[in-house]
């Protein structure tokens, strides 16, 4: 079998370990470090990396990957399987989702040593975790308050990518082209295939989300050969490919309302909810000006003029009827 180092320790064959990526230190001088579990095979195999906590507040990934360690999934029968529950620790502790110096961890790749603490974080990921690892599944929520309906984002023209993609089996496929100085530009240009998992909101565990994630996770470890588990995993549903997405905004500032909710499929002109003033004198309706999914709503209550509000994906066939070639990036943050 080949040899196997991380982060300075080689891992036998049918051995794991719970080892610790330095990659700052607080104003006491006392360490920061990035937990990694490592679980190997006694047969060789592919290496997946189960990477959560980009952002210090999206806790649904930190829970779906707690649980995939808890229930013993992370020991694989071919391969090895990596987990970071928590990747960005300084956002964790002060759950928030940037790191104390304001900047996004996922706008800071590929990093460098001496750079911000976000760039250091970076760097130590590229030099010691990801030269490693074969596949990443990265596991997000929507930000701030934006809940997001699951789904897989990726480069649909990347063919081996949609086959993951399609074997996972979210409710929706996005296509979400690499976005500069994010993870998975950074894995992209390293030769390695990364699909981005969003479900869900901020500050909170939300159990369809984790369920979507966690069934995710089985399917492709059985694709890949890594593990076999005894619950049909045949998925019941064929995903929703989005190919366009377009953000509508809020009008004007004031109370928001919404009148649909994730996965509903809406039709130019559906009402989506209303904005109104707090006395009851103005209400301005928000209508839908495509066909199409809803795959993100905003559930702030109070908004300004200019927010978003609502995600709204057009699929791969509305987009062929519609001749469309141009697809329409998504303006969510947390990629």
């Amino acid at each position: 079998m080949k040899k196997f180092t991380i982060l300075g320790t080689e891992i036998q064959p049918g051995k794991g370990a719970q080892l610790s990526m330095n990659v700052a230190k607080l104003h006491t001088h006392t360490p920061v470090q990035v937990t990694v579990f490592v679980e190997r095979a006694l047969k060789d195999g592919p290496v997946l990396l189960l990477m959560a906590g980009m952002h210090g507040d999206e806790i649904n990934g930190m829970e779906i990957i707690r649980r995939v360690i808890r229930k013993g999934w992370n020991k694989p029968n071919a391969g090895t399987i990596i987990c970071i529950p928590v990747f960005n620790i300084f956002g964790y502790l002060n759950v928030m989702r940037e790191l104390p110096d304001g900047r996004d961890l996922n706008r800071s790749f590929p990093g460098t040593k001496n750079g911000s603490l976000a760039s250091q974080f970076a760097y130590h990921f590229m030099k010691e975790i990801a030269p490693h690892v074969d596949l990443v599944i990265d596991f997000h929520t929507g930000a701030a308050q934006r809940n997001n309906a699951p789904q897989i984002r990726c480069v649909m023209t990347d063919d081996t990518s949609m086959e993951l993609a399609r074997i996972f089996n979210p409710p929706f496929i996005v296509h979400s082209r690499y976005i500069a100085k994010s993870v998975r530009e950074a894995m992209s240009k390293r030769g390695k295939k990364i699909l981005l998992f969003e479900g869900g909101k901020t500050n909170s565990i939300e159990e369809e989300v984790v369920k979507e994630g966690l069934m995710g996770i089985q399917r492709v470890l059985e694709h890949l050969g890594m593990r076999s588990f005894k619950q049909d995993l045949d998925p019941e549903r064929e995903p929703i490919l989005i190919r366009n997405a377009k953000w509508l905004r809020a009008p004007n500032s004031g109370v928001f309302l919404s009148a649909v909710a994730n996965g509903d499929e809406v039709s130019v002109g559906t009402i989506l909810g209303i904005v109104s003033d707090p006395y009851g004198r103005e209400e301005r309706k928000i209508k839908s000006v495509s066909n199409g999914f809803v795959f993100c709503v905003n559930e702030a209550p109070l908004v300004n003029k200019g927010d978003a509000l609502f995600h709204i994906g057009t699929t791969v066939e509305e987009a062929k009827k519609a001749g469309g070639k141009k697809v329409a990036e998504s303006t969510e943050s947390a990629d």
